[in-house]
């Protein structure tokens, strides 16, 4: 696809649009990010995308409870706790009405970081794909620079302590 001086040029220029130096993701997360422009961001990774993190692909597979729970706690900043939101997610998924509570955190996390709505509408999106459209979430506050087993509590105060995550590891080929 793109040599690999392109994949690094094309990495170091989406960071640096960002304000972030070098080709690391923001670990800044603690306010409502907008765009300078009128168009929304894309989201990290695609919907399909689910082998990227295989252990997050599998755990969400046989328990998407645990992943709703973890993304939930990130997106509501802590309150509920990802115990509380996955239990709930749990509960809903005997009446079949869990897409419907978990679309509506899609659509929070795409307003905190002004994402696209794509591939569809948030809730068409959970409704056809639940356990893709939990991965995905899952990625990209994985890429955005939280620790998602640690939750909220815990990435505020390695936010606040200045501890930065690792640097981000390119998965696939490379030359």
């Amino acid at each position: 696809m793109y040599s690999s001086s392109m994949q690094d040029h094309h990495q170091h220029n989406k960071y640096a649009s960002q304000g972030v130096p070098g080709n690391a993701p923001s670990y800044v997360f603690t306010g409502v990010q907008s765009s300078t422009n009128s168009a929304s961001r894309h989201w990290s990774t695609g919907l399909c995308h689910c082998c990227d993190d295989p252990a997050n692909c599998f755990i969400t597979g046989f328990c998407p409870c645990i992943t709703f729970g973890q993304v939930a706690e990130i997106v509501n900043k802590g309150s509920p706790s990802c115990g509380e939101s996955g239990a709930l997610y749990g509960l809903l998924m005997v009446t079949g009405l869990a897409c419907l509570y978990s679309c509506a955190h899609r659509s929070r996390l795409r307003g905190q970081y002004d994402l696209e709505e794509a591939p569809c509408v948030d809730c068409l999106v959970h409704f056809c794909c639940e356990t893709c459209a939990l991965c995905q979430e899952y990625r990209e506050l994985k890429n955005r620079g939280f620790d998602m087993g640690i939750g909220w509590e815990a990435n505020v105060d390695r936010q606040t302590r200045g501890v930065a995550s690792a640097p981000a590891v390119p998965t696939g080929m490379m030359r």
